[in-house]
């Protein structure tokens, strides 16, 4: 496995120089970009044109990760060549949410093979589902094969989010890449890093990612008064205060919801994923080093979790951490990043971004859908 990666900028020149040398059919051609690009496509253009060969897959985001450092305005590209290991993309409409769970079937039946042992999986990120599209995924493949990746950003706009198919950046699809044979090693970590306060409370009235009521109570109006003067703000200060769910008060496993919109109307809030009725929902804020140390918990998961890949091979590290977790950490966010490349092993490559929701393992078997957590995948080559 060869690979190089790149942060290019508008007009940027030389690129067919730094990215052609490692095209090739196994090629995975990885591009993370700001969600302008959809309109001025001419960066992605060039970069696929210096690769006409790779699959190539990628999304928009809240900001590119390349290495230690975060920016904006940019299209973070990783181009790797695989020795031994196959390569398959495929991608399935999501036009609204109820598509979802039939998208997330589609892309794992495209891509279900004896030897797949991988997929990373990027999906628009504002008509999707994330809990349906994983549960898709899930029903169709168990846990035998790795599932992760995560939702595109639109920074803090909400407004519209791409993913590259058909190597262009489109609206309404997910896209996923399939990696094959007995060559390819994955790991994956995802962490959180959030303290819980106030009561927790049950929910008594949702539709799938829409919560009505908690405790019987309209959920906006309680959600608004523990917000106080951020609640003007919403949805984005919503990114400030998540929900951290579970089955029941002896359930180990939380998983982490975090607002997408508001209807004042209803007086009800539209999450990344589903808030089934029955769950019991608590509020979450920020800890500043509990966030960078959850960041440095999910690198080291990935090592666990690397099937005992030689430790001389070249790693490639995909970060994909939540726009809240960036909108809390300002400029320490740089921070997580940094922790994440102390761990992972000499000479790793990192890339990746800020998006709106993150799919992984919550330990080990089955995917899930996570919100403000920094999940960690890595690819390398025996």
């Amino acid at each position: 496995m060869h690979m190089t990666t790149t942060c290019l900028k508008p007009g940027h020149s030389n690129i067919p120089a730094e990215l052609a040398a490692f095209d090739s059919e196994n090629s995975l051609l990885l591009l993370f970009g700001a969600s302008h690009l959809i309109d001025r496509p001419e960066l992605i253009q060039q970069v696929m044109a210096a690769c006409p060969r790779s699959q190539a897959i990628g999304c928009s985001t809240s900001g590119e990760i390349h290495g230690a450092e975060i920016s904006d305005d940019s299209l973070v590209v990783a181009a790797v060549r695989f020795e031994k290991t196959r390569l398959l993309t495929t991608h399935a409409s999501v036009h609204s949410p109820k598509d979802s769970y039939a998208a997330g079937r589609a892309i794992a039946t495209n891509l279900q093979q004896p030897s797949l042992r991988g997929l990373l999986v990027l999906s628009d990120g504002l008509n999707v589902n994330g809990s349906e599209l994983v549960k898709g995924l899930n029903d169709t493949l168990g846990g035998a094969v790795i599932v992760t990746g995560g939702l595109a950003g639109d920074g803090t706009d909400f407004k519209r989010t791409w993913v590259i198919k058909d190597r262009v950046p489109q609206s309404g699809y997910v896209t996923a890449i399939g990696f094959y044979g007995d060559h390819v090693r994955l790991g994956h970590g995802s962490k959180g890093g959030w303290d819980k306060f106030g009561p927790e409370r049950r929910v008594t009235r949702s539709a799938g990612n829409i919560l009505y009521e908690l405790d019987g109570r309209p959920a906006l109006q309680l959600y608004k008064e523990y917000l106080g003067d951020r609640a003007a703000g919403l949805p984005a200060t919503g990114l400030l205060f998540p929900l951290a769910i579970r089955s029941s008060s002896t359930d180990g496993k939380v998983l982490v919801r975090t607002i997408l919109a508001v209807d004042e109307a209803a007086q009800s809030m539209t999450f990344a994923g589903d808030l089934p009725e029955g769950m019991l929902a608590q509020l979450m804020r920020a800890n500043f080093d509990r966030l960078i140390q959850g960041a440095s918990e999910a690198a080291t998961l990935t090592l666990d979790n690397h099937q005992n890949a030689g430790s001389a091979s070249p790693t490639l590290s995909i970060a994909i951490s939540c726009v809240g977790r960036r909108l809390v950490l300002g400029e320490r966010t740089e921070e997580e990043i940094e922790a994440t490349l102390e761990i992972l092993p000499n000479g790793s490559r990192q890339v990746g971004f800020y998006s709106y929701g993150e799919i992984s393992p919550y330990f080990s078997g089955v995917c899930d859908l996570h919100n403000q957590t920094m999940t960690v995948t890595t690819i390398t080559e025996v």
